[in-house]
């Protein structure tokens, strides 16, 4: 017999679509706040405090004299005005705002339904997980910031921090939309194992994907070499230009031709292995969510080549990154649905309702 009926699962699976859908708006908007350099804005960290915005106008002034003694000001903004000032504050007031927003929508709930029993057993710690994540996400945020304020010689944040908190948000709401999935009532129809390997491939690759875009993004290597589909006058450029940084190992993180090409093998990569599993999960019967994939792949890189050889225009970045979350999401429902995995168990008359 199943620990928690049908029913009293949809609330919980509706609960966790909401937190997946507040993420994924606040994925597009910390992207619009790193398209528009804004994220240096506040240079204080206030987790409770500073869910209000400056509320008069010497408030205002006291944030911005923060904001002119970090090195961003003082290189890329000196004289800017105090209202240019407030448009790159609210794009990271907005962020951080729907990101704690995020945790409290998420832990209320989970906390209601623990003391209801609607959590299944198996999920628990599971969920406790992903909140644990989210809390050290809000951490890792700050970690990001501090990178580029007072004290440093940067204009923007790390590149390597800048990938770890993408991606480590991407990794929290893929954990959120695959625990959804799992809670349908429907049981999972099997696939061929390989099937299954290939779809959990993409979604894995989708996730290095963005890993590596936000590589791209954090150290500016989308600005140069603004050609396709050579790169540097190759498709494939010289080893001495791809790794002339020492140890080797900097080259896969500061050296731009390199981030930027392995950003473009990578995703013809995934392009490839999407349209290949389209056919086969045509073959075998199933094409509908692989379709769809490589679909969105199709279009993302698309999207990509023409962002690029427009020299990153803000338009064309934004849908870019905007895409690249519809393509993870698309990636790991479709992954879900394919994969192996130990199904809630349906009350009888339910499992023969759906059965006749």
């Amino acid at each position: 017999m199943p620990d928690v009926s049908v029913p009293h699962l949809r609330p919980v699976r509706l609960w966790l679509l909401v937190a997946a859908a507040m993420i994924f708006l606040t994925l597009i908007v910390g992207g619009a706040t790193r398209l528009t350099e804004s994220g240096l804005s506040i240079t204080e960290w206030k987790p409770v405090t500073g869910v209000l915005p400056p509320m008069s106008e010497a408030a205002w002034h006291a944030e911005f004299d923060g904001y002119k003694r970090i090195p961003q000001y003082r290189e890329l903004n000196q004289g800017m005005s105090l209202d240019q000032f407030k448009v790159i504050y609210w794009w990271e007031w907005a962020h951080r705002l729907l990101a704690r927003t995020v945790g409290i929508v998420f832990l209320l709930p989970f906390l209601y339904f623990l003391w209801r029993g609607m959590i299944p057993k198996h999920l628990k710690w599971r969920l406790w997980g992903i909140f644990a994540g989210g809390a050290a996400l809000g951490a890792v945020g700050w970690w990001m910031v501090s990178s580029g304020l007072a004290g440093t010689d940067r204009v923007s944040v790390s590149q390597y921090r800048l990938a770890f908190h993408l991606t480590l948000a991407c990794v929290i709401f893929a954990a959120i939309l695959w625990t959804a999935q799992q809670l349908r009532p429907k049981p999972p129809r099997a696939a061929p194992p390989r099937l299954r390997r290939a779809a959990s491939a993409i979604m894995v690759l989708v996730l290095i994907q963005i890993y590596l875009g936000a590589l791209v993004a954090g150290s500016g290597a989308g600005l140069a070499y603004n050609t396709w589909p050579l790169i540097d006058g190759a498709f494939i450029p010289q080893a001495a230009s791809l790794l002339h940084m020492t140890p080797a190992w900097r080259n896969l993180f500061e050296n731009i031709l390199t981030v930027q090409f392995d950003h473009r093998m990578l995703a013809y990569a995934i392009f490839l292995l999407a349209v290949l599993h389209a056919i086969d999960a045509w073959r075998a019967g199933r094409a509908a969510g692989a379709a769809t994939v490589a679909v969105l792949v199709t279009l993302q890189a698309g999207l990509g080549i023409v962002t690029l050889l427009h020299q990153v225009a803000l338009p064309l970045a934004l849908a870019h990154q905007a895409l690249a979350v519809v393509v993870l999401t698309a990636a790991i429902v479709h992954a879900e649905r394919l994969s192996h995995r130990e199904a809630v168990p349906l009350p009888r008359a339910v499992a023969l309702e759906q059965g006749a």
